[in-house]
């Protein structure tokens, strides 16, 4: 009874390899990466005054290679945020120095936006350096006012001046930066509806959208954009264009690299929407003829209004009169 069991564990296992697991809290399980990553400090990851939207995009930025696009439109249909949140995740990066945004314009006259992007926080997009603290000049020995016998009260003595801290000759490059002008991307135009709806033609409009993939591969689209673009097809549809029509102005002079095809239809449904087609003339009708009348004289038939004689027999009764 009395033998210890050597077999049994002191204690139970840790969960975590090399350090004691936390009582609470996170727990770090981590595996080093050997391609396929991207360095992001704490300084922005654990950041106390941005959102944890404006650290994604951050995030997200640095991993891109150099080049890409970071436009708030192509953000917006790359993630789930809207097109608000993600310009306003842009401004808290851009304020904090993460991001850098300019407007150039190239000499074909063309205006873009540069973008730079810093991993560590950068002076140049609108933070404000601090300067140095200037060491304060040293004053000479202070005068003291001559002995009198202590029967006469001494005068107050003026406060002596003192003088002003000489400018360092850097203070001028030391001012800010100024901050760039922000300027925000042009809305998206709305894309056409039809005036009346009409569920034959909607569903028309969505079978020629899916059917687009089999004259052209690249215009493979996804369920929510044929959702979104069907409305624009049908208002097509309803002011009379043939679906050959349609399916002609969306399938042809496509571009070589077609990366978003969505969105280039929707460009083609809204700039080349065709007017309506104006009301056809109503048809003239051929007047009727006069009936025909038998002649009271010859018997001969004729037309007239009203029965009579004809022509002939008129004529050779005013000739006998």
């Amino acid at each position: 009874m009395d033998t210890q069991q050597i077999t049994a564990p002191s204690r139970a296992p840790s969960r975590v390899r090399g350090s004691a697991t936390p009582s609470s809290g996170v727990v770090h399980i981590n595996s080093r990466h050997t391609s396929r990553f991207t360095v992001v400090g704490n300084h922005l990851t654990q950041h106390r005054e941005l959102s944890l939207t404006a650290i994604g995009l951050a995030a997200h930025i640095q991993s891109l290679p150099a080049g890409a696009k970071i436009s708030i439109r192509f953000l917006a249909d790359r993630f789930p945020e809207s097109e608000t949140r993600i310009a306003a995740a842009l401004r808290e990066l851009e304020a904090h120095g993460y991001l850098q945004r300019t407007r150039e314009r190239l000499p074909s006259g063309q205006v873009v936006t540069r973008t730079v992007s810093y991993n560590q926080p950068s002076s140049e997009a609108g933070r404000t350096p601090v300067s140095e603290p200037q060491p304060r000049p040293e004053l000479g020995p202070r005068r003291t006012a001559p002995r009198r016998p202590a029967a006469a009260t001494p005068p107050t003595p003026a406060p002596e001046p003192t003088p002003a801290p000489t400018p360092r000759p850097d203070t001028q490059a030391l001012a800010p930066a100024p901050e760039p002008q922000r300027t925000s991307e042009p809305p998206r135009p709305l894309l056409p509806q039809p005036q009346v709806p009409d569920l034959e033609r909607h569903r028309a409009a969505a079978e020629l959208l899916v059917d687009l993939r089999r004259h052209e591969p690249r215009l493979l689209l996804a369920e929510n954009d044929i959702h979104r673009l069907t409305p624009a097809v049908a208002a097509w549809l309803e002011r009379d264009a043939h679906p050959d029509a349609v399916r002609h102005a969306l399938t042809t002079n496509l571009p070589e690299h077609l990366k978003q095809p969505a969105g280039l239809l929707a460009h083609r449904l809204t700039t080349h929407l065709p007017p309506p087609l104006p009301a056809a003339p109503a048809p003239v009708s051929a007047p009727r003829p006069q009936p025909l009348q038998e002649c009271d004289g010859c018997d001969r038939p004729f037309r007239a209004p009203e029965p009579g004689c004809c022509r002939d027999c008129r004529t050779d009764v005013h000739e006998a009169a």
